[in-house]
């Protein structure tokens, strides 16, 4: 019997490579055709993933399970449309009238940056923001007009984007009932054992990153709406908003803090120096005091796979990857660490967090 041929890992690997990276563009192509199925699925499975805790809650009451399925979509949707009539038009007109007031803002930072450039002048002081000055009429102006068109685009899309949610609320209640079966069916027809870790992982990934993560955005959201309140900020509500919002995201919080500065900043240098200190104090408490527990080791992954995962996320799916990114980035690094360890070869991992995943 001849001795079985083997070669070198490079040669392996230089083999493999060609074969993953055809299979990534391959699924890129029907990703990007499927988009808005996918899309809603995506969003449906994440809102019953969701839901599934006030759901679980209701049950341990007695409730039957599809009464309280029920009554949870239904609570949802009742939110959902509350807050569309109360806070959307409100942070929708702060929207429009920002637009409507960038202009003056630019024109006004770039008098600030004329006067700082003059004052330096006649000090001899070796500052010249001239160049700064023209760069940031220029780019603000173009950012400005791209601006306006995606508010028009918005509205224009505001249809469609009511059918797709209300498709995502309906596919979502019918994974709220059976999505059980649906998962045991497509880890039945995956090579075991790795069938029987995937879904642990995913729910633990999942519940992880977004019990922490929603819970510490609605904090740092509500935290900052009535910092700018007191601050006087112009578009406080919006600006809150926007920064709750991001910090859905690592490193949103601290970058959205930048980006309100900057805004205010154009008005008044003075009004952006204190939304700065002000903001940045309120994020160090909450991160401090409050982020840790919410939190903790969440994902364990190091802070540049993080930064990697979403940028990935935000190329391949836009916002909907950049909010699955870490918890998708977490399992995969589980299923690896699983596999390195011969962990695949033992009894499934415990499962963690919510059921529907």
């Amino acid at each position: 019997m001849k001795p079985a041929i083997t070669f070198p890992s490079w040669v392996t690997w230089g083999l493999v490579f060609p074969l993953i990276a055809l299979n990534g563009w391959l699924f890129l192509v029907v990703f990007e055709y499927f988009h808005s199925f996918v899309t809603v699925l995506v969003s449906a499975t994440l809102l019953a993933f969701i839901l599934n805790y006030p759901v679980r809650f209701l049950t341990g009451f007695g409730v039957k399970r599809g009464w309280a399925v029920l009554g949870t979509i239904a609570m949802a949707l009742l939110l959902v449309a509350l807050l569309g009539v109360t806070l959307g038009p409100i942070a929708y007109r702060q929207f429009e009238d920002l637009a409507d007031r960038l202009p003056s803002w630019i024109e006004s930072g770039t008098q600030q940056l004329q006067s700082l450039n003059d004052w330096a002048g006649n000090r001899n002081l070796p500052i010249d923001v001239s160049g700064l000055t023209a760069e940031l009429t220029g780019r603000l102006s173009g950012q400005l007009q791209s601006l306006v068109g995606q508010i028009l685009d918005t509205v224009l899309g505001t249809l469609g984007s009511v059918v797709d949610l209300l498709l995502t609320f309906v596919l979502a209640f019918y994974i709220l009932l059976h999505g059980e079966q649906v998962w045991e069916g497509i880890c039945e027809w995956l090579p075991q054992p790795l069938g029987s870790h995937i879904r642990p992982l995913l729910g633990k990934n999942f519940h992880n990153y977004y019990v922490g993560q929603a819970s510490l955005a609605a904090i740092v959201g509500s935290s900052m709406t009535v910092a700018f309140a007191l601050l006087k900020v112009p578009f406080g509500l919006l600006f809150g908003l926007g920064v709750g919002f991001m910090a859905l995201f690592p490193f949103g919080a601290g970058l959205s803090i930048c980006i309100v500065s900057v805004l205010t900043a154009l008005k008044s240098v003075w009004l952006g120096v204190r939304v700065l200190v002000a903001a940045t104090i309120v994020e160090q408490i909450i991160e401090s005091g409050i982020a840790p527990r919410l939190l903790g080791e969440f994902i364990g992954l190091n802070p540049v796979w993080v930064l990697i995962s979403l940028l990935v996320g935000a190329k391949v799916a836009g916002v909907l990857g950049v909010l699955i990114a870490v918890p998708i980035a977490g399992f995969l690094k589980g299923i690896a660490a699983a596999m390195r360890s011969n962990g695949l070869d033992g009894e499934p991992l415990s499962a963690s967090g919510n059921s529907e995943l």
